[in-house]
């Protein structure tokens, strides 16, 4: 890793000479973008401000990285970090030279930014409850953690045509969404051994694909060799020129799935035969002595080691005040072998306690975040901060569980709603059982903030799909909306997803009155 410091160490004052030409004015939006996101960095829509954003493969939040990011933010009276839906940790509104410093003392401390945006392989996803989980196939993340490790170690090599996105799933929920991503890994077992199943080409955001299975079981200590094979694919088919056509999914339209798998196996024969690239991991053996509880939370989940627990916390749009993240760590710190996992839902679990620390922890958690499905949504920055934002997503949802709350709606009947506050899809809300992606519309010679409503995406192995777009409901209308339809399922004593199957009518009547 010497060298590696090194190397990144030797570019921050060029960049630093970057950002201050784009604050100058010498340097333009976009210029700025296509060198920055490679940094790990982007401007805000201030102009003035920047984010910065940790690489945290497989989401695994150490003590040590949590308490250098909490140090950056209070030092920079940064109030909220944000967690992504990529398990990664953003800060934000902080200036150009804050920004290089956290790069600097961050590669000093091995917590790296580099390739966290940008043309760049991103931060590789993974099951938040891997290792713990009770119905998993096997634990995967050491395997995530290996290629995230693989990409690091080059990242400053790598001339992509766009980003690179990498998931592992240790079940059929595919929580790390393996299923529509450009390239997975699904944990299986046959005849008493473990495999994986590869996915390619599948991607969220404009023109969504779900991936294709390439039809083989692989061994685990080969998946650096299928990571190297899509990445040459895409480096030689991709498109360079038109960065609206420049993702993996598009080869694979391009080609067809049966071509594109063909396409991908010579790839993988021309890696394979470099050789070199078997690697071997230890898996954690979690040997905590544990203690039951009887306390029952929506927040608690039962790990597959007896006697210990996982608790959950889902903060607001994934904002965690930078307060709240100090107490988690001073609690856990005297706590032993406890672990922080982040989520693809802007959420964390805290992991590995015992009954009697789980019981600490709900209580301290008690607080800063949600407990009902509603509460667990999903939100993207968006305006004022995200300098590609077209509407206030955080607001929305701030004004959705606001208004919830004057009606004295307390019970949990929706599910969980997916915010993008523009065209891209930062939320996933083309998975989601009820997605908005924001965008404006001229309603009566005005133009009007409008969120695109998307409804009945789902995932998992076998069933992940995209949902179906209704058309446009005004930004002001989509509490009451929610509320409606909520109130319609709590008055038919169904669950969600049995009254939208049973009550098609109804639901199109409800969303008719609001559509624009």
């Amino acid at each position: 890793m010497d060298n590696l410091n090194e190397i990144l160490l030797s570019e921050i004052e060029g960049f630093r000479a970057l950002g201050n030409k784009f604050l100058s004015g010498e340097m333009s939006k976009m210029d700025f973008k296509g060198a920055s996101g490679g940094m790990g960095v982007y401007a805000q829509s201030s102009g003035k401000d920047f984010m910065v954003r940790f690489r945290m493969p497989a989401g695994i939040a150490s003590i040590r990285d949590l308490k250098q990011i909490y140090d950056f933010a209070n030092r920079y009276k940064v109030e909220n970090i944000h967690i992504t839906t990529r398990q990664a940790m953003q800060l934000h509104g902080i200036t150009i030279d804050e920004v290089c410093n956290i790069m600097k003392e961050g590669i000093n401390k091995d917590l790296y930014v580099r390739g966290s945006g940008g043309n760049y392989p991103r931060n590789v996803s993974a099951s938040p409850l891997s290792g713990v989980e009770k119905n998993e196939v096997f634990d995967i993340s050491p395997y995530a953690t290996a290629v995230g490790k693989h990409f690091l170690n080059k990242i400053y090599t790598y001339k992509l045509p766009r980003k690179f996105k990498v998931a592992f799933s240790s079940n059929d929920k595919d929580e790390s969404h393996v299923t529509a991503t450009d390239l997975g890994f699904l944990a299986v077992i046959e005849n008493g051994t473990q495999y994986f199943k590869v996915y390619l080409g599948g991607g969220i955001g404009n023109n969504s694909r779900l991936s294709v299975s390439s039809g083989q079981l692989i061994n685990p200590e080969d998946i650096l060799y299928h990571v190297e094979a899509l990445t040459e694919l895409f480096i030689n088919e991709g498109d360079y020129v038109n960065k609206g056509k420049a993702r993996i999914r598009y080869i694979k339209e391009r080609m067809g799935d049966e071509k594109f798998i063909n396409c991908y196996n010579s790839y993988l024969e021309k890696v394979k035969a470099k050789g070199n690239l078997k690697i071997k991991v230890e898996t954690k053996v979690y040997d905590k002595t544990g203690i039951e509880t009887s306390i029952k939370s929506p927040r608690l989940i039962s790990q597959k080691q007896n006697g210990l627990y996982s608790v959950y916390v889902h903060p607001m749009g994934g904002q965690l005040k930078t307060q709240y993240l100090k107490l988690i760590i001073d609690k856990i710190e005297g706590m032993d072998d406890v672990e922080i996992r982040l989520t693809m839902s802007e959420g964390l679990y805290i992991r590995n306690l015992n009954g009697k620390e789980a019981q600490i922890l709900l209580d301290l958690t008690e607080g800063m975040g949600g407990n009902t499905s509603l509460e667990y949504s999903t939100c993207c920055i968006g305006v004022p901060t995200c300098q590609m934002g077209i509407l206030e997503s955080q607001t929305t949802l701030k004004d959705i569980l606001s208004y919830f709350k004057e009606k004295n709606f307390t019970k949990d009947i929706l599910p969980p709603v997916h915010i993008s506050g523009c065209t891209n899809s930062c939320s996933v809300h083309e998975i989601g059982t009820i997605g908005f992606r924001g965008k404006k519309k001229k309603i009566q010679d005005e133009l009007t903030n409008v969120f695109e409503l998307h409804i009945g995406g789902d995932l998992g192995i076998g069933k992940t799909k995209l949902g179906k777009i209704y058309g446009d409901i005004k930004q002001v209308d989509v509490p009451e909306f929610l509320f409606e339809l909520a109130s319609a399922v709590d008055n038919s004593n169904k669950d969600f997803t049995t009254w939208m199957e049973q009550n098609v009518d109804e639901f199109n009547e409800i969303v008719t009155k609001y559509i624009v």
